[in-house]
């Protein structure tokens, strides 16, 4: 184990990383925290767009994973990485909501992802937000001083199992900070993004992204998300996916045991679908040899 952040520890070996969680629905107690202590998958994605917004209930779902680890990897905990409620939108938008990102982080997750990108600014508004200002790694080259107060970190430092200087230093967003165990990501779902794709992308601090095709497709129309993607929709997906290799961000793609080996090999590193036999089999694609 060179890492907290699992997820990060195996991008960095440019192993795909597998999740596990929707959008609604997830459980969030201490017990189902040490249920999934020992979960299959490498990072659990908790949905907070849709699902409740319930800080109290995460704070105990944290601690139910610290109690039932640590990973058969060695690792502290799994690596959760909520969606936050807020759009991303306008800059003004993210600013406005930037709150979200505090009591997220406050409970010592290990990362965010941002849903409905549309704009730069919007991007680089929640990378701040995430950042405290003492990080200044990319600071005027891409993005701003951080913002992200002081106040919470004795807390999150004791989930991370760290003191509070090392808490605040390693609290940042990787890959812009070699040394960040923090995991950003977006979510490019949105008909008002298409112009924007290659500048969104481009800004530094996100670790991961993907195209959002339920989203998209009910912006670009369709009462349902079409297979196969039409060509439009696959013309997205395209430049997104050629925008993140370009920008060192990890793509994101769903994958079934049978498709999974082709869509590595088309450059997807986050695998999306939430089955454990996808990553098996992507694991044995792949000679993963860190355990589970």
């Amino acid at each position: 184990m060179r890492r907290l952040n699992r997820a990060i520890e195996l991008l960095e070996m440019e192993q795909p990383i597998y999740y596990t969680g929707g959008h609604t629905g997830h459980v969030l107690t201490h017990k189902q925290g040490k249920q999934d202590a020992r979960t299959w998958a490498d990072y659990i994605n908790v949905g907070m767009e849709h699902g409740c917004f319930d800080m109290t209930g995460l704070a105990a779902y944290v601690q139910g994973l610290i109690d039932g680890g640590p990973t058969p990897s060695g690792h502290r905990t799994p690596t959760v990485i909520v969606e936050a409620p807020v759009e991303g939108t306008t800059g003004e938008m993210v600013r406005y909501n930037a709150w979200q990102f505090r009591q997220i982080l406050a409970r010592g997750v290990h990362g965010i992802l941002l849903c409905q990108a549309e704009s730069a600014e919007a991007v680089r508004a929640f990378v701040e937000a995430c950042r405290y200002p003492i990080n200044r790694i990319g600071v005027g080259e891409g993005v701003g001083e951080g913002r992200r107060g002081v106040g919470s970190e004795p807390t999150a430092a004791g989930v991370w199992g760290m003191d509070r200087d090392e808490y605040l230093a390693k609290a940042d967003p990787w890959p812009l900070n070699p040394q960040g165990e923090l995991l950003l990501g977006l979510k490019i779902e949105s008909v008002a993004a298409l112009p924007h794709i290659e500048e969104i992308l481009s800004v530094p601090g996100i670790g991961f992204a993907e195209m959002g095709p339920g989203d998209l497709s009910m912006s670009m129309g369709y009462r349902k998300r079409p297979v196969p993607l039409p060509a439009a929709m696959e013309e997205v997906r395209q430049r997104v996916r050629a925008a993140c290799h370009a920008n060192g961000v990890a793509f994101l793609e769903g994958a079934t045991p049978a498709t999974i080996a082709k869509v590595i090999d088309e450059g997807a590193l986050v695998i999306s679908g939430g089955q454990e036999d996808t990553a098996r089999a992507g694991r044995a694609y792949t000679g993963r040899t860190m355990p589970v």
